[in-house]
């Protein structure tokens, strides 16, 4: 009787370790997210065994069953994909319905390497934010003095000589709006009452309490509200948070930031074109304090609904994007 032939199952690497090392290796980079060396080295660990589970998932799937099989899994998979992301696209109105909070600029409400859902906007209507009118000319006239807006809120101390700036707030300082130059610099000025007369965006200073992430507390200067032709706006964290794209001539943009995931503090309705003024949770100052144009409602990708923790940490690693940026070991608390 002959022999039915039987066909041998090619056994697979495996890739079971690199596993275990992908999920402590997660753990250990995002508790030590703080600390620059550790968090660049697990970084780049991370990328490789990411890269090497891909190549030996693909290498086992072509042992196993094969070339034409594997291939057309691997097509169906990246369609599967590819029509997930369309159908949030239309579902969502949004070109970009999932995205990244790469900085922590919107503690204690977003963290770095959150993913985020997010909902495009059709209408001014669907921003929940205060809008002010103004006329087109006060609007371009601000634009073309883009440079009066860079003034920060910082503590400053007088002495006999000169005077001395920091952004916390020592017991017995003053807090007061401050132009030009940087803070470890004299080229600008402390500006007296009135400085702000005439300008379209006038702000106001106080004091921010923030919370360090091993328990202290401290006090920061930091804008406490904005008048535009008469109408006083505070900060409001019931306001809408968008993802905006940036553009060339703005200082996130040259940082490297094309989108940015910040609260909208109020719109701008400049003769029927819409603006927003946009500040991230736990910034001292709005945007356009750091030299960034009002966004435009088309530069609107859309409004964040949801949020799924550390899940963006993937992509973040896979752009190699390793280090905590600055200011990750606080929050301002109110």
């Amino acid at each position: 009787m002959a022999r039915k032939a039987v066909k041998r199952k090619h056994k697979g690497i495996n890739t079971l370790p690199l596993y275990v090392i992908l999920f402590v290796f997660f753990g250990l980079y995002i508790y030590y997210q703080g600390t620059p060396l550790f968090s660049t080295i697990l970084g780049v660990a991370l990328f490789a065994d990411i890269v090497a589970l891909i190549a030996l998932e693909v290498i086992n799937g072509f042992k196993e069953e094969g070339y034409r099989k594997n291939l057309i899994e691997l097509g169906a998979a990246i369609a599967i994909v590819v029509i997930l992301w369309f159908v949030l696209k239309v579902a969502l109105n949004a070109n970009n319905p999932i995205d990244v909070v790469p900085s922590c600029s919107m503690l204690p409400n977003l963290n770095r390497g959150d993913m985020v859902v997010v909902q495009g906007i059709t209408n001014v209507a669907k921003v929940k934010a205060p809008i002010i009118n103004v006329t087109k000319a006060q609007y371009e006239n601000m634009i073309n003095n883009i440079s009066s807006e860079q003034v920060q809120c910082v503590a400053y101390k007088q002495t006999a000589n000169n005077v001395v700036l920091s952004q916390l707030v020592p017991q017995g300082w003053q807090v007061g709006l401050y132009r030009g130059g940087s803070l470890g610099s004299l080229a600008g000025q402390i500006l007296p009452p009135g400085a702000q007369n005439g300008s379209l965006v006038q702000y106001t200073c106080g004091i921010a309490n923030i919370k360090y992430s091993n328990g202290t507390v401290a006090q920061e200067a930091s804008v406490t509200g904005i008048t535009v032709n008469g109408h006083s706006v505070t900060g409001d964290r019931n306001n809408s948070i968008v993802v905006y794209q940036t553009v060339p001539q703005d200082y996130f943009y040259q940082l490297g930031d094309r989108y940015i995931v910040h609260r909208v503090y109020t719109v701008l309705n400049a003769s029927g074109t819409y603006y927003t003024l946009t500040k991230g949770d736990n910034n001292p100052g709005l945007d356009m304090q750091y030299s960034n144009y009002p966004a435009l409602l088309s530069q609107i990708q859309g409004t964040v609904v949801a949020d799924i923790p550390y899940l963006g940490y993937l992509r973040l690693i896979l752009s190699n994007d390793f280090n905590q940026p600055a200011g990750c070991n606080a929050y301002i608390t109110s």
